[in-house]
């Protein structure tokens, strides 16, 4: 008899939690406009989305789509180390690096994918990787397929990371320390200055996820190197495309000699399928957009502000994120989705998360903000949420069993 390939338990918990109505994902979204979203014919206003700078719907990027399309066909069909580099992407890719302030960069399919394959790439059988514990999962999969070895450092903790700096010295011919420049779940910012001060004294290479921060931090959107001034002591920054600029793929940039190599060696840059020109097209207008004046990120911020003022008005706890990510610390995994579920009857998309995404007891909400955004659809997310504080005792501090 074969062995069961699914997890029976994680199935039946599944199978409960939508007969109980709280199955919170995989919500099929059938309309769209950005800030607002229709479900089974209800309006719900987003505040799950990475749609930062709002520009998924902005008309002058829809058209540079559009026109894309018309130029090029709606895909490439192929790899771009065979048939499916088009002169589109040169344009973006010399665009990007000059924006992220480095020699060179590589446009891959996606973010998960540039991860995947610079991080394998760069780190051979006599190298090593230095994680951030909380870094994404895209990251924990590279350091998985490379030849390298991979340790690991209390999430943004310095001596924590000097530690494994001083144990790992003179074993690795290359130490290669990744963080997440913005933390996807909790907003944190990565204490970057510092993180590069190691890196000097103990002489290891730096590699920035910053699909967070991409767009957002930064003098109009060029990310946390930027936001720190230490672009030039960053050896590598990858970003995607699929938060603030409104499309899908990934980029990775840093020097020149380094670049040539991952494009010949990353096996998901490789074997991938190019990005379709209606998505490189769109990248490159958002790219003009944001660069263009700080009006887009001017009232990002005040919305950021705005929720900031409200929740300490609530008395949340949301590890005083100072990024567009406002988690809600909840606790309690079923409390989570229970609270997920009022917001949706009250018409607020919002999104749990729950272990292991996070630890265990230290559920939250992850609510998340645009440019896009109105004053009055704000307004109104804060008065539901007041009232979910009291219904469900959401706790104003953070307190883990």
């Amino acid at each position: 008899m074969k062995a069961a390939i699914i997890d029976i338990e994680k199935s039946k918990k599944v199978a409960l939690l939508k007969q109980l109505d709280l199955y919170p994902f995989f919500r099929a979204i059938e309309e769209s406009d950005g800030t607002q979203v229709v479900i089974k014919g209800q309006k719900q206003i987003m505040i799950g989305s990475n749609n930062y700078l709002g520009l998924t719907h902005h008309p002058e990027v829809i058209e540079a789509a559009q026109k894309a399309i018309g130029k090029y066909g709606t895909g490439c069909t192929g790899s771009r180390f065979l048939n499916g580099s088009f002169l589109i992407h040169e344009e973006l890719e010399e665009k990007l690096a000059r924006y992220l302030g480095k020699d060179n960069a590589i446009v891959f399919s996606t973010g998960m994918q540039t991860n995947l394959g610079a991080l394998s790439s760069i780190c051979g059988k006599d190298d090593c990787l230095i994680l951030d514990s909380e870094n994404h999962a895209s990251i924990i999969d590279a350091a998985k397929l490379s030849y390298g070895i991979t340790y690991k450092f209390k999430h943004g903790i310095m001596s924590s990371l000097e530690r494994v700096l001083i144990a790992t010295k003179d074993k690795y011919k290359v130490r290669t320390i990744v963080t997440d420049g913005i933390f996807s779940m909790n907003g944190d910012i990565a204490p970057l200055s510092e993180i590069i001060n190691l890196a000097k004294k103990y002489h290891a290479y730096v590699y920035v996820d910053d699909a967070h921060g991409l767009g957002v931090l930064g003098r109009r959107g060029r990310g946390t190197a930027n936001h720190f001034g230490v672009e030039n002591d960053v050896d590598f920054i990858m970003g995607t495309f699929s938060k603030s600029f409104a499309s899908i793929g990934g980029v990775l940039a840093g020097s020149r000699e380094t670049m040539d190599h991952v494009r010949h060696v990353a096996r998901s840059f490789i074997f991938s399928a190019s990005m379709p020109p209606s998505a490189v097209a769109t990248v490159l207008k958002c790219l003009e957009l944001t660069d263009k004046s700080d009006e887009i990120h001017d009232l990002l911020w005040r919305n950021v502000a705005f929720m900031r003022d409200g929740f300490n008005d609530i008395g949340f706890y949301y590890y005083n994120s100072k990024t567009p990510i406002l988690p809600i610390f909840v606790g309690d995994d079923i409390k989570a989705m229970k609270i997920t579920k009022y917001l949706n009857d009250n018409g607020i998309f919002a999104t749990p998360v729950i272990a292991p995404a996070v630890g265990k007891g230290e559920a939250l909400i992850r609510t998340s903000y645009m440019a896009s955004h109105k004053i009055s659809e704000l307004e109104y997310v804060l008065e539901v949420l007041k009232r979910a504080k009291t219904l469900f005792d959401i706790p104003s501090e953070k307190a883990i069993p």
